[in-house]
């Protein structure tokens, strides 16, 4: 029987551009879109994707009663990649909207990246941070096939400070340092769009379509 994998339709995010890269890379694959907790539930893999404001997010998570199922998820051993909004979903808080409380599977805080920032030559940076920037990782099993210091393709005001460094499995800059993507157990989550990140981050949807959960 084919796997699985569950795209979280909570009525925000790019999911039919994740949806198209995951048929892509998986064309053997049951891709499911769905805001119904018991199809994410029994999904093989899960995907959480997001852009927008995190307050309505959040307000749209609970409404479609996804935020115990994305938690149990996230604990369950079964693959679970997290995407931009998704990855600032994760943690416990985020500054953006005033301060909303986040779902709290990962500990750290959601930032605003400082106003004023430069990069090394003295150019003012521009927020939002939009465009290719480099990823340092570390080590584990989605970067394989991918060189360290790749390029992929960000959108975001707002960054994670992860109250853990273990869980840093890569990390960018842009006017500071910041985590580009988490990790523990059988859950990844990156602040970057795998899937508008051209060979690179088909690679790393491929590499999350075979991967057993393990690091």
């Amino acid at each position: 029987m084919s796997q699985r994998i569950a795209v979280v339709d909570y009525g925000m995010g790019n999911l039919h551009s994740v949806a198209k890269a995951l048929a892509h890379v998986a064309p053997e694959a049951d891709i499911m879109v769905s805001d119904d907790p018991a199809v994410v539930g029994a999904a093989d893999r899960v995907v959480f994707p997001g852009v927008g404001a995190i307050r309505d997010c959040m307000g749209e998570m609970h409404r479609r009663g996804l935020g115990p199922v994305l938690r149990t998820a996230a604990s369950s051993g079964r693959p679970m990649l997290a995407i931009c909004v998704g990855l600032q979903a994760l943690m416990e808080h985020s500054e953006e909207n005033a301060g909303v409380d986040c779902l709290g599977i990962l500990p750290g805080r959601v930032r605003r990246f400082p106003d004023g920032m430069q990069d090394e030559d003295g150019n003012t940076l521009k927020v939002p941070h939009m465009g290719w920037s480099r990823v340092a990782q570390q080590p584990h099993p989605l970067w394989a096939g991918i060189p360290d210091g790749e390029r992929f393709y960000f959108v975001h005001s707002y960054y994670v400070d992860p109250a853990a460094r273990s869980h840093v499995a890569g990390s960018c800059e842009y006017g500071l340092e910041f985590a580009a993507a988490l990790a523990r157990e059988a859950l990844f989550a990156v602040q970057f769009h795998p899937e508008k990140s051209h060979s690179a981050g088909l690679r790393l949807l491929r590499n999350f379509c075979n991967w057993d959960g393990r690091c």
